[in-house]
């Protein structure tokens, strides 16, 4: 009897291990995510000890670009020295939807109107593409 629960335990001892060590977590990434999207990074000014309006209006013009066809992704970063400075680095698969239908949705025109109560002025736009990818 000992015989019999040692060898099961062997074995499942054994599994176990041979399952750990063949086991490898795969990395995430989004189908949509490649080389070929574009990257926008787009440079805010807010109006002094504005920043956290900008940040607000910008997350809530975020939720609504999301569902928007060919968004990948949206970073938004706040410079740690300068609350007034606001990034967006975007993710893209057709720049020409970007720069077309995105721009002319309500969503965009209403931001753009509005945002004169809290940004000094237009973001600084830039159009970036992938070279390669480090992982």
């Amino acid at each position: 009897m000992k015989t019999i629960k040692g060898l099961a335990l062997i074995s499942i001892l054994t599994i176990s291990t041979l399952a750990f060590i063949g086991w490898h977590p795969s990395k995430k990434k989004s189908p949509m995510a490649t080389a070929k999207n574009v990257i926008v990074l787009l440079k805010f000014k807010s109006q002094p000890e504005k920043g956290d309006k900008t940040v607000l209006e910008l997350t809530k013009l975020i939720e609504k670009v999301k569902e928007e066809p060919h968004f990948v992704s949206i970073k938004l970063h706040v410079d740690t020295k300068d609350p007034t400075n606001v990034l967006l680095y975007e993710e893209w698969e057709d720049a020409s939807y970007y720069n077309n239908e995105h721009m002319d949705t309500d969503h965009i025109k209403s931001f753009m109107a509005n945002s004169t109560n809290f940004l000094s002025g237009p973001p600084d736009i830039t159009f970036w593409e992938v070279q390669r990818v480090f992982e």
